[in-house]
Formats: structure tokens, sequence, C-alpha cells
């Protein structure tokens, strides 16, 4: 009897595990969906500046700034 109720339970856990077997797709999709309207909101805030390339000097600044830095602590 004891044997028969552990492969009952073994052959529902592994019905159970089987039932994810897409899992890893959703999510693969999800973050694709995330970067395209990160990406999307990037580029409706390069097009709203006036001079269209002040979001690609502002990011060169901010990264100049930050290396610098780094290399003034020690």
């Amino acid at each position: 009897m004891p044997y028969r109720t552990m492969g009952w339970i073994h052959a529902n856990l592994a019905r159970l595990a089987r039932g994810e077997s897409g899992q890893g797709t959703v999510e693969y999709v999800g973050l694709i969906l995330l970067l395209a309207g990160l990406l999307t909101g990037v580029v409706l805030a390069a097009r709203s500046m006036r001079d269209g390339g002040g979001l690609a000097q502002e990011i060169a600044t901010k990264l100049k700034e930050t290396i610098e830095s780094i290399g003034s602590r020690r």
C-alpha cells in the first residue's frame, strides 16, 4: 500500500511539473515587451527635445561625470 501511495504522489507531481513547460517563453516575451516600452519612451523623449541631440549629449555628460568621479576617489 505505501508503494502505491508513493507512486500516486510521484505521478501527480510529475503531471504538475509538466504544466509549466511554456513558462520560460512567456517570461521572455514579457521582458521583450518591457524593453520595447522603455525604448519607445526614450524615442518619444528624444523627439520632444528642441535640438534632437540633447538626450545623447546629456547621457554622455553624465557618463563622463561618473567616470571622472570614480577616478578622483583614489
